[in-house]
């Protein structure tokens, strides 16, 4: 056991309270004062001071970008529940190859390994897929 003393890590008391922690919680504590200490010399080195209060402060530049007209938050939607409707029309290998391929982020190969079966026919089914869902989505559009 080792004894730490709470006020190290909690700056609002105002005496020492030691207790005692297991090997396992000093070593966390110690890896997280680390991190914490390289965190603050990283910021320090590349000057990585961002203030909402600073006129030039970047944060408020990407909220003005983040800022959309609520028409086009609507269009947003309606177009996104159009592409659901196109994908439900989809068979259902198809549509579990797009997903996975572009919603999940999952390669092809990958795709092709969970199936057990080959990488071009993966790839051949999911262009299939692009080229009914382009078909139907232009029926809509």
């Amino acid at each position: 056991m080792k004894k730490i003393n709470l006020r190290d890590y909690y700056p609002f008391y105002a005496k020492d309270i030691v207790v005692e922690v297991s090997e396992e919680i000093a070593l966390l504590l110690r890896e997280y004062e680390l991190l914490e200490e390289a965190y603050r010399i990283r910021t320090y080195r590349y000057k990585a001071f961002y203030s909402l209060d600073y006129a030039g402060g970047i944060e408020r530049d990407m909220a003005a970008l983040d800022q959309k007209n609520p028409c086009d938050l609507v269009e947003q939607l309606y177009d996104r529940e159009q592409l659901y409707k196109a994908l439900a029309s989809l068979p259902e290998k198809q549509r579990n190859r797009i997903y996975a391929h572009y919603f999940l982020g999952m390669s092809k190969s990958a795709i092709a390994r969970a199936e057990g079966i080959n990488e071009s026919n993966v790839r051949k089914s999911i262009e299939h897929g692009l080229s009914n869902l382009q078909k139907v989505l232009e029926e809509i559009f």
